[in-house]
């Protein structure tokens, strides 16, 4: 497992929202105006930042979760799914009485989904809930908030200036305009994980690799993902320019594959392996990921990697296996956490909640 970081600082520090997100999987299409569809399935799960903890959690990074959730039915299950069931740090985070948990309804249909938000502004900042000492060994921040003119909650610069790495990201301009001066908050970060879309758009290039390599001159790793694609990383330090395919998988549901994959990257930095391990690791945790239905609910643990790569190794695709030989080493011999089914016990929670939870011990406001 991972090297825990000295003192009092974790492995992964996060601060975000947190949704409840409720994913129907298996629909015909999305819903028209005036019809109904019906879903295969249903999974309950917290979403938003949990799915990145969550994911680092089950690889066995130490995790703690900055975060706000209302003290309702919603946010009760979510922290005691990730403090208790996930054993993640909620020192940091707050429930707030009479302000509602954001919640999110995600229908999974074919290879894609579409989202229905309900999310109301958070009573507090990322850096209010952090506090003044960030210490952790890395951390993911969300450079988008910089557009527009928007004040930039970047308590992260601290840590950055510690010692944390930072992996960024700036998700979708939904203004088109795809400024390249939204990239000088890179100026701070250790790796930046844009898809290949907004890659080459920030970069005015035309392929993924020549995004990669204008984007390498800014921070010190680049991964560009390229969904069923695979993923294409330069690491400036070294040089190295790496190119992986993705993981075959009969998918269910996409939803947080992508910090899935973010958080095995991380896992791998941090265990200093070599860049193309890097990536595999993450695209392998992606795929396994969206074979079953949840963010949270389907990031994969060690015992999920140790199932695969059994498999993997006694399968007819030796390429394969080749390319994953690392996880030998890799797999811990205690490796049978796997993730599990898991709905909404709507049945007479909120009464279990009220007994299970004391919010003056857990930060409420």
């Amino acid at each position: 497992m991972a090297e825990r970081a000295a003192d009092d600082g974790v492995d992964v520090l996060l601060t975000g929202p947190v949704f409840f997100d409720l994913v129907f999987t298996g629909v015909d299409g999305a819903p028209r105006p005036g019809t109904e569809v019906y879903a295969e399935g249903l999974a309950s799960s917290p979403g938003g930042v949990a799915n990145l903890a969550v994911a680092t959690a089950r690889l066995g990074l130490g995790t703690a979760l900055a975060a706000t959730l209302g003290d309702d039915v919603y946010g009760r299950w979510c922290w005691e799914f990730l403090a208790d069931r996930e054993g993640i740090d909620l020192g940091r985070s707050r429930l707030v009485p009479d302000w509602p948990t954001p919640v999110t309804v995600s229908i999974a249909s074919g290879s894609d989904r579409s989202m229905v938000t309900r999310e109301e502004p958070a009573p507090f900042t990322g850096g209010e809930l952090v506090g003044d000492r960030p210490a952790a060994r890395a951390t993911f921040v969300d450079l988008g908030a910089s557009r527009g003119g928007r004040e930039v909650d970047a308590w992260w610069r601290a840590a950055a200036h510690s010692g944390t790495k930072i992996f960024a990201d700036l998700g979708w301009d939904s203004s088109g305009r795809w400024d390249p001066a939204d990239l000088r908050l890179l100026a701070d970060c250790y790796a930046f994980t844009p898809n290949e879309t907004e890659a080459m758009a920030y970069t005015r290039t035309d392929s993924a690799a020549g995004a990669a390599r204008a984007l390498a001159e800014l921070v010190p790793l680049v991964v560009v993902t390229r969904g069923e694609h695979g993923a294409v990383a330069i690491d400036s330090a070294s040089g190295d320019e790496v190119v992986v395919p993705a993981v075959p998988t009969s998918g269910r549901d996409a939803t947080g594959a992508g910090d899935v994959f973010g958080a095995a990257l991380v896992f791998g930095t941090l265990r200093d392996w070599d860049l193309e391990q890097r990536l595999s690791f993450a695209s392998l945790c992606a795929a396994l990921a969206v074979e079953h239905p949840g963010g949270a609910v389907g990031a994969p643990g060690w015992g999920d990697v140790a199932d695969w790569w059994s498999r993997a190794q006694g399968g007819d695709d030796r390429e394969l296996a080749t390319r994953f030989g690392f996880l030998s080493d890799a797999v811990p011999e205690a490796s049978g956490r796997r993730r599990a089914e898991l709905t909404f016990p709507f049945a007479d929670y909120g009464t279990t909640a009220a007994r299970r939870s004391n919010p003056e011990k857990r930060g409420t406001s």
